[in-house]
C-alpha cells in the first residue's frame, strides 16, 4: 500500500558501505604462517567471529583468541586496523539518508562487532548521524537471521512491522524479516533500491 511506511531500515555492509573481507586476510597473511585463503576455513570451525559479533567476547579477548588460532604476530592496535581495513566506498549517498531521515524513522540494522563498528563510527559518522537508532548485532546479542534482531529493529523503529521498509544484500536475511512482517526487498544497487521504495511511494528528494 502507497505511503504506509514510517520507518526505513538499512543493513550496512554492501548496501550503505561496501566491504571486501579478503582485504583483511591478505594483510593478516603477511603475519602469519597461513595463506590468505585459509584464514577463513581456519577461522569457520571455531565461531569465534560469531560470539564476537553478538557481543559474547570483548574486543581484546577476540585479539588474543585470532592471534592463537592463527599464530599472528601483531599487536592490538596493529590488529585493529587491519581488521577493519575491509571497508571501502560508500554506497548510498548521504543525500538520500537526509531526505529519508527527514520523513521517516531511520534504524541501521547491522551483523557487526565493536572493532568494526568503532572504526565505522571513526570514518563514517556523517553517514551514521541520519539514523535515528542503530541495531547492532553486537549490543542487541543476536545477529540476522535470529528473529531477535529484527524484533528490536522494530521496536526501535517504533511502529508496526508492516510500516517498516528493509533492504540487506543477503537473501536468507530478507526471508527472516519477512517472516517477523516486515516489507523486505534485497539490495542489488542504488538503482534497483530507488525503484523499489519510488515504487513504495517512499520519497526522500
Amino acid at each position: 500500500m502507497l505511503g504506509m511506511h514510517k520507518a526505513i531500515l538499512f543493513d550496512l555492509g554492501r548496501v550503505l558501505i561496501n566491504f571486501d573481507f579478503q582485504r583483511g586476510y591478505r594483510a593478516l597473511a603477511g603475519l602469519c604462517p597461513y595463506a590468505a585463503e585459509e584464514i577463513p576455513r581456519r577461522l569457520a570451525g571455531t565461531g569465534l567471529v560469531e560470539r564476537f559479533e553478538t557481543g559474547l567476547v570483548e574486543p581484546r579477548d577476540f585479539v588474543d583468541q585470532m592471534r592463537r588460532i592463527l599464530d599472528l604476530k601483531v599487536d592490538f592496535d596493529q590488529f585493529r586496523a587491519i581488521w577493519s581495513s575491509i571497508f571501502t566506498d560508500i554506497l548510498i549517498p548521504e543525500s538520500m539518508l537526509e531526505g529519508l531521515g527527514r520523513r521517516y524513522r531511520l534504524v541501521l540494522v547491522s551483523n557487526t562487532n565493536a572493532l568494526h563498528f568503532e572504526m565505522i563510527r571513526q570514518t563514517y559518522g556523517h553517514l551514521l548521524r541520519h539514523f535515528d537508532d542503530l541495531v547492532l548485532s553486537f549490543e542487541v546479542h543476536a545477529m540476522k537471521p535470529r528473529p531477535e534482531i529484527f524484533q528490536a529493529a522494530v521496536e526501535r523503529a517504533g511502529c508496526r512491522p508492516e510500516e517498516c521498509f528493509y533492504t540487506d544484500d543477503i537473501a536468507s536475511y530478507i526471508e527472516a524479516a519477512t517472516r517477523m512482517g516486515i516489507d523486505a526487498v534485497a539490495f542489488e544497487s542504488r538503482m534497483q533500491l530507488e525503484g523499489e521504495m519510488r515504487g513504495r511511494g517512499i520519497v526522500w528528494d
